[in-house]
């Protein structure tokens, strides 16, 4: 197997892991987890779980905001479902398990986190 074939079948592999981790998520917010399908909206959907603006998800489409956008959401969504700063840094750094482990795992949605 060449190394192309390797890198779409690792690439649709991580896609399937995201796709169904935030499937998941959404359904135990209480929304369609089809959402998880639309490129674009289910971050908007995502930022909406998470009691936050739709339009949070454009600051997405920044170089070096989105980053900060990423850490921030990550971090608000653990807390939705009552996890600490450890999951938050899964989430960043290994949201391929953690977005997975989130949806079909123990935890329960919660709501938005109380703002500071």
């Amino acid at each position: 197997m060449d190394m192309e074939a390797l890198s779409m079948f690792g690439g649709l592999g991580a896609m399937i892991l995201v796709i169904s981790g935030l499937w998941g998520i959404f359904v135990k917010a209480g929304r369609p987890g089809w959402y998880a399908l639309i490129p674009v909206y289910n971050m908007v959907t995502l930022c909406r779980v998470c009691g936050l603006s739709g339009w949070v998800a454009a600051l997405f489409f920044i170089p070096l905001v989105n980053f900060i956008t990423l850490i921030f959401l990550s971090d608000r969504l653990a807390k939705a479902f009552g996890k600490g700063l450890g999951f938050t840094i899964g989430i960043v750094l290994f949201g391929l398990l953690f977005l997975p482990i989130l949806g079909f795992g123990e935890a329960r949605y919660s709501g938005p986190p109380a703002a500071a």
